[in-house]
């Protein structure tokens, strides 16, 4: 029997709060416990918080909308006719249509290996999508015989139908890993792919040819890096380590622990990155050609010990180091940093200009307001905390809405729109 599954059209506002009262002996205390609303139907929240002196900060009223019937969900990518491709870690390319998502996988994709992040990842239309159908996707191929995998590119072409044609891989990390590692990628304005591939947490110690954390500063080795490719997979030749002695020639930055988006702002054509640190440290990032980012070196962060420096930690006790670049942002404690994208529509006016980034552990969609006057941030909201659900993607749509992905077993493809939306 095929089914679909259905945006719905109901409205509704659920706070579920159990409050538990202690022995009437004791003086009065309270355990709240929250329980988080169902994702099976719209729900309504208010954005309005307070500032420092507890005054109110008014923010738009906005409706969650839910497409349930995914698992983890990883990446979107908006198609020129309105379909939205979304893929799933496990290794499956999904189709949304007209609200509803389609049972049937699009066939095609590569065997991946689905453990600790790893899996099938990022997900980018080429910019010339309408007249070539080229997709891309990242993905972590397995090694046979081992838990390893390496991190690879692949293009494909889409058609529109159930199945990916003339699949091939153009690129493919020559050492392997074991561990956690995210591959992200992004188009430039300047055409080319900005391929981000995280160094292994915890890194691999039976593997003589795995990579480590300490790639991240190896020139020679394409984790813990930012890589600029053409369109094909390979090396420009104005790349900024082109033609320099031990240094991939596909080198763009370097000292990233494990990038979590990639996102060139609409305005300066800046490529901004968000990457997860250790406990604490989480940052973004504005990369630029040939900068050294610090991990393993420095960081605002700590090992998962407690201790300063060591182990899943910095190597320096100092959060700076010459020649290293300090983030535009950072976070203690960590809310595990996921997609970033700037909000520019007009659905929304009081959030245009704003920053948007996806909170894993932190569960939440963060809000950043910027300054008007110098571009930096001034306040920060955590939104959608009340779902308990894990922000991996964060979308603008060509509609001028939000777009979300839920990573969890029984994930979702959240739509945000303003209540005056008819339901």
């Amino acid at each position: 029997m095929t089914c679909r599954i259905e945006f719905r059209s109901l409205t509704v506002i659920i706070f579920a709060i159990g409050i538990l009262q202690t022995s009437a002996a004791q003086t009065a205390q309270h355990e709240i416990v929250i329980e988080p609303p169902p994702l099976d139907r719209p729900l309504v929240f208010d954005s309005s918080t307070r500032g420092p002196g507890g005054t109110k900060i008014s923010g738009p009223k906005f409706r969650v909308v839910p497409l349930l019937g995914l698992n983890h969900p990883y990446a979107l990518a908006f198609l020129p006719d309105g379909g939205i491709l979304v893929t799933e870690r496990a290794g499956r390319l999904r189709i949304v249509r007209d609200g509803k998502l389609d049972p049937q996988p699009i066939a095609g994709i590569p065997e991946v290996l689905n453990t600790q992040v790893r899996g099938l990842n990022d997900l980018a239309l080429h910019p010339r999508f309408a007249e070539n159908h080229w997709i891309y996707f990242t993905y972590y191929k397995p090694v046979p015989g081992t838990a390893n995998a390496r991190a690879t590119l692949t293009r494909a072409r889409y058609d529109g139908g159930h199945t990916l044609s003339d699949v091939r891989d153009i690129f493919s990390t020559d050492s392997v890993i074991s561990g956690a590692s995210a591959a992200k990628m992004a188009f430039g304005p300047d055409g080319k792919i900005y391929l981000a591939i995280g160094v292994p947490i915890p890194h691999a110690v039976n593997d003589t040819v795995s990579a480590t954390v300490t790639d991240a500063q190896d020139p020679n080795s394409y984790y813990g890096k930012i890589l600029r490719l053409n369109d094909d997979g390979t090396a420009p030749r104005d790349n900024p380590f082109s033609g320099l002695p031990g240094h991939k020639p596909e080198l763009y930055a370097l000292g990233i622990r494990n990038a979590m988006g990639l996102y060139f702002h609409p305005e300066t054509g800046e490529l901004w990155e968000t990457e997860n640190g250790p406990q604490g440290g989480d940052e973004i990032n504005i990369i630029k050609a040939g900068k050294n980012y610090g991990w393993p070196v420095i960081s605002y962060g700590r090992a998962y010990t407690g201790d300063l420096t060591g182990g899943t930690g910095p190597a320096s006790n100092q959060p700076f180091a010459h020649g290293m670049e300090q983030p535009w942002l950072f976070w203690s404690p960590s809310i595990a940093l996921a997609a970033v994208t700037f909000y520019t529509g007009n659905r929304f006016p009081d959030w245009k200009g704003n920053v948007f980034v996806g909170g894993l552990v932190g569960t939440q969609l963060q809000r950043i307001v910027l300054s008007p006057t110098n571009g930096l941030p001034i306040r920060r909201q955590s939104l959608l905390t009340e779902l308990k659900q894990r922000i991996r993607e964060v979308r603008q749509g060509p509609d001028g809405l939000l777009y979300l992905l839920t990573d969890e077993e029984a994930g979702a493809l959240l739509r945000i729109e303003p209540v005056d939306v008819a339901p």
